[in-house]
C-alpha cells in the first residue's frame, strides 16, 4: 500500500473512534441531564396522559348542533378536570349538563361551569339527557358511519385526541339554556 493510502486508512479509523467515543459520552451524559428534572411538568404527570374515552360516539345531524358522548376514564391519583373540546366539523365545542327544574321536571341543557370532573381511578359518563359535549354551528353534516376527532382540554393545559363514530339518535327533548356569551345560540 502507498503511504497515502496507509495515511487516509488511519485517520478514519481514528474519526471512527473519536466517533464512537464521542457517541458514548453523549449517552453516558444524555440520561443525567434527562432525570435531574427539577419539580418541571413532565409528560408522565399531564392530564391527557391519564385519561382515555371509551365507547365514544356523535349524534348524526345534517346542520346546526350536535352532542358527542362516552366515557372518560382517569386511571390516576388525582381527580382531572376537562374544561374544553374541540372538534374540525364544529365552530365551537362546549361541555353541557342537562338539569331538570324542580317544579315541572322539564330538563334544561346549559353549560357546565368549571368543566367536568373525572375522578381519580374513576370515570365521568357523557350521555344523551346528561353530561355531554355540545357541538356548535356544524361546519358540515356528521353522516352515520362516519368519524370525526375530538380533542379534549384539560385544567393544566394538556390535551388528547379521540376519534368519535357518527350514529343515529333521535335525541332528548331538552331545552337550550345559553350561556351571556353564546346567546344568539338559544332556541
Amino acid at each position: 500500500m502507498s503511504k497515502s493510502v496507509l495515511g487516509r486508512l488511519r485517520t478514519a479509523t481514528t474519526a471512527r473512534r473519536l466517533g464512537a467515543v464521542a457517541a458514548l459520552a453523549a449517552v453516558a451524559v444524555f440520561p443525567v441531564a434527562c432525570s435531574s428534572d427539577s419539580g418541571s411538568s413532565s409528560s408522565a404527570g399531564k392530564a391527557a396522559d391519564s385519561v382515555s374515552m371509551n365507547d365514544q360516539w356523535i349524534k348524526a345531524a345534517d346542520s346546526g348542533m350536535s352532542a358527542a358522548f362516552g366515557e372518560l376514564k382517569n386511571s390516576s391519583d388525582k381527580p382531572v378536570q376537562l374544561v374544553a373540546a374541540s372538534s374540525p366539523v364544529s365552530a365551537r365545542v362546549e361541555i353541557h349538563e342537562v338539569v331538570a327544574d324542580s317544579a315541572t321536571g322539564d330538563k334544561t341543557m346549559r353549560p357546565k361551569e368549571g368543566g367536568l370532573t373525572i375522578p381519580a381511578h374513576g370515570s365521568a359518563t357523557l350521555k344523551p339527557g346528561a353530561d355531554h359535549l355540545m357541538f356548535m354551528e356544524l361546519k358540515e353534516p356528521l353522516r352515520t358511519g362516519a368519524e370525526t376527532p375530538i380533542t379534549l382540554t384539560f385544567s393544566d393545559g394538556s390535551t388528547t385526541t379521540v376519534t368519535a363514530q357518527v350514529r343515529d339518535f333521535a335525541g332528548g327533548k331538552e331545552n337550550y339554556e345559553p350561556s351571556a356569551d353564546n346567546a344568539a345560540h338559544g332556541g
